[in-house]
């Protein structure tokens, strides 16, 4: 009996070990810059710098109830530090929050900007927020929408 158990105890702990989850801890997913793009006549927009890709239609049809025009229109994307993206472009009301999940973008919240539509929007990082420059107006923004509204 007592051999059984000093069998099992290695062959115990070395099964708990291998289950474990590796995790690197802290990670900052965030982009400095926001990454301008271009959509093409699919309404696939791309960037290479960080092989990012996916197709707008859905996004421009939730925005203008329009999915039939998406080619050369200009879309502007950041990550924040949490992984999270955020989308605009000229004449949007919105931004919006996707996260990653299996070759796809979820949409995480759609945050209402202006009912006028945004006129010259960009991003820039603002740790721990992404900030949405509008002419003069300023946004400080999360997952969860805009931060000291």
């Amino acid at each position: 009996m007592k051999f059984l158990k000093m069998l099992l105890l290695p062959l115990l702990v070395t099964i708990i070990y291998s289950c474990s989850t590796l995790e690197l801890a802290p990670a900052d997913f965030g982009w400095p810059v926001e990454t301008l793009l271009k959509t093409d006549q699919n309404g696939i927009a791309a960037d290479d710098r960080y092989a990012l890709s996916f197709n707008t239609k859905g996004l421009f049809f939730e925005e203008f109830i329009d999915s039939v025009n998406v080619a050369d229109k200009e879309i502007r994307v950041i990550r924040d530090v949490e992984g999270f993206y955020f989308v605009t472009g000229n004449n949007f009301k919105n931004v919006y929050a996707f996260y990653s999940e299996e070759g796809k973008l979820i949409l995480q919240n759609k945050i209402l900007i202006t009912e006028s539509g945004l006129q010259n929007p960009y991003f820039n990082q603002r740790k721990p927020y992404v900030e949405l420059t509008d002419g003069t107006a300023k946004y400080s923004l999360n997952k969860e929408g805009i931060v000291g509204k």
